[in-house]
């Protein structure tokens, strides 16, 4: 399968001269693919692109059917070890994707990675799986690929633990590391500002709350090409621009019309909530090995793009 690979993707144009939105088509053969927890926000983004480059694409969920048609839809608990040994034995993918997570629940975000990896690797398939800069502390603020996760939180320390997992079990796996996953629309945070702005719901959005937004469709991209090539170990996969949860509050007010001065601030060490302040994701070695260009939140929400 890698020299299938290799050969599609050595002859093929750079992806940065066009928008990730422009650029469904993947220049690596047609094959089966698996993504795991299909029918989230990511998920559904992996799948339409998978089946627009005319991949046989093969998604999973929860509670909740995906809604995108000419997926092959399966309910999958990721945390009962058979059961995925079993949909992942019958399926035989070339590739999963395991972008299947749960912040409070530790046994879906690493027992599920655990037992997603030994199924790809029994199986035989390149798996890329996906994780979170919440495996971060803060202390340093900026993180490289080479930095070692250093979490204050259950979920980032469930994050932490799934990595090192998939390392150990599937070598040859690419985990990536990603942040706040923004939109056209469909993302939780874009879902927030709406209420927030439109009095729906009272909240904050912090100042001091710092992270590197990605577009889902760079981030997906991304995790496509990679799924596509030989690199394996970790990968930060993240946007250029570091902003505060307010600035991308009005980022997104401002895109989609919304009164941004209605958008409330307010300062989470105030707030005493745990988990980490200030991460930064810094992508330059994998941005380095990619053709997707990884767009900051300035500007895939600027003027330009509305």
């Amino acid at each position: 399968m890698i020299d299938r690979l290799r050969a599609a993707t050595d002859t093929a144009p750079c992806v940065s001269d066009r928008t990730p939105v422009e650029h469904e088509r993947l220049w690596w053969p047609p094959m089966r693919i698996l993504i795991v927890g299909g029918s989230g926000f990511l998920g559904g983004e992996l799948a339409r692109r998978c089946l627009t480059a005319g991949h046989e694409v093969a998604g999973t969920y929860l509670t909740r059917s995906g809604e995108i048609a000419g997926v092959e839809w399966s309910p999958l608990d990721v945390r009962r070890r058979e059961e995925v040994g079993a949909l992942i034995g019958a399926l035989r993918p070339e590739v999963v994707i395991n972008a299947a997570f749960r912040q409070t629940d530790w046994a879906t975000t690493a027992v599920g990675a655990v037992n997603v990896a030994l199924a790809a690797s029994a199986a035989g398939g390149r798996l890329v799986h996906v994780s979170s800069d919440a495996v971060f502390s803060g202390a340093a603020i900026r993180y490289d690929e080479t930095c070692v996760p250093d979490p204050i939180t259950p979920y980032g320390a469930a994050k932490a633990a799934a990595e090192t997992a998939v390392d150990a079990i599937v070598p040859n796996s690419a985990v990536v590391r990603t942040s706040l996953i923004i939109g056209d629309g469909g993302s939780p945070h874009e879902a927030l500002v709406h209420r927030l702005a439109g009095g729906g719901v009272r909240g904050t959005l912090f100042t001091d709350d710092v992270r590197c937004p990605v577009h889902v469709a760079d981030l997906a991209a991304a995790l496509l090409e990679l799924a596509s090539s030989e690199y394996h170990g970790i990968h930060h996969v993240a946007g250029a621009d570091a902003v505060s949860r307010y600035e991308l509050g009005l980022l997104i007010a401002r895109r989609d019309g919304l009164d941004a001065d209605k958008v409330p601030s307010g300062l989470r060490s105030e707030a005493g909530l745990p988990g980490p302040m200030d991460v930064r994701l810094r992508c330059d070695m994998t941005q380095g090995r990619l053709r997707t260009e990884l767009r900051g939140a300035r500007q895939f929400l600027g003027e330009g793009h509305r």
